[in-house]
């Protein structure tokens, strides 16, 4: 048998609760509408930024295997479709004059694809840069000539910038490959980093942005890939995405808990992902209580990322349930 997937668990869960019929319809219409939905991320940056390691830790997939036959690197936009979360993976510029402006047509063309709806299909752009790099002169080419002149009035909303490799910034100093964290010396170095990326894409664009950095790790030899801030990249995403598509990623997030045990420990990002999934209950219903208890309904069928659901949920649970008598 089966297992049931997010929205079904979502809607026994709304079945099972003590509120009219009419009441338990209308949730179960708003789970209807956000079955339908479907979210179109992008992911793109410079050759050996480490797209494909990205894709591989974050998401249940081996779609983009790295370093997978005699050539290795995407040469045209591959698409994934991994339930209602579809990913587009473009190819990396920096191999040459004419590959990279073929690369950035095809970038151009699908930024300005349109659903039957007239809205663009990419709903977000993920560009990763390798922060092992001291030249991003590629990258910001990408960004400032390719991207953002092509997402329209609400780019900042549409594009997310992340720095890769954080382990190897400096080299490998300064990183505790122990702990598998930044020391203080390689954290004030990545965020001067961050600051001078915010610089010049707000002088060459006029958009803000708000890189963050993490590391997403490598397999060599048979060793286990050991990502750092993936779960702070992940509640970037989310965060980022329409509320009422947030929950087309939850099927497909790594299972894998070695995938998130590692972050910069600034913000509890696993809890924070969770609440951003829980605040799709407002796309359920409008009613206040009604939304609450399709709050409740997401939060006792999604576990925080990588843990067991945790209290702050079960106290959200059973406020809601104190409110309906259940």
């Amino acid at each position: 048998m089966n297992e049931k997937n997010v929205f079904e668990k979502i809607e026994d869960s709304i079945d099972s609760l003590k509120i009219s019929e009419e009441e338990k319809d209308k949730l179960l219409k708003g789970v209807l509408r956000l079955k339908s939905q479907k979210i179109n991320l992008m992911i793109t940056g410079a050759t050996g930024c480490g797209k494909s390691s990205t894709i591989n830790a974050m998401f249940n997939t081996e779609v983009a295997k790295v370093g997978v036959g005699v050539d290795p690197e995407t040469m045209e936009i591959q698409k994934y479709e991994l339930n209602n979360l579809i990913l587009w993976d473009s190819p990396g510029l920096g191999d040459g004059k004419e590959k990279d402006i073929a690369h950035s047509k095809g970038i151009i063309n699908k930024l300005n694809e349109l659903d039957d709806n007239g809205n663009p299909i990419i709903d977000l752009v993920l560009v990763i840069l390798d922060g092992s790099s001291r030249d991003l002169g590629t990258s910001y080419e990408l960004i400032n000539q390719v991207i953002i002149p092509n997402l329209g009035e609400n780019a900042k909303d549409r594009i997310l910038i992340a720095i890769n490799q954080a382990d190897v910034a400096m080299k490998g100093r300064y990183w505790n490959f122990e702990k598998n964290k930044p020391e203080p010396n390689l954290i004030d170095f990545l965020n001067q980093k961050v600051s001078s990326i915010k610089t010049r894409v707000k002088e060459a664009t006029s958009v803000e942005v708000e890189p963050i950095y993490y590391s997403a790790g490598y397999k060599d030899f048979g060793e286990e890939q050991k990502p750092w801030n993936l779960s702070k990249l992940l509640y970037f995403i989310v965060k980022n995405t329409p509320e009422e598509k947030r929950l087309s990623y939850i099927e497909n997030i790594s299972s894998e808990k070695e995938m998130w045990e590692s972050d910069d420990e600034l913000e509890d990002y696993k809890k924070e992902t969770q609440k951003s999934f829980q605040e799709v209950a407002s796309h359920i219903s409008k009613n206040t209580l009604a939304g609450a208890a399709a709050g409740a309904a997401i939060g006792s069928v999604v576990p925080v990322v990588g843990t067991a659901i945790g209290s702050a949920v079960g106290a959200a649970i059973g406020f809601v349930g104190g409110l309906f008598g259940w």
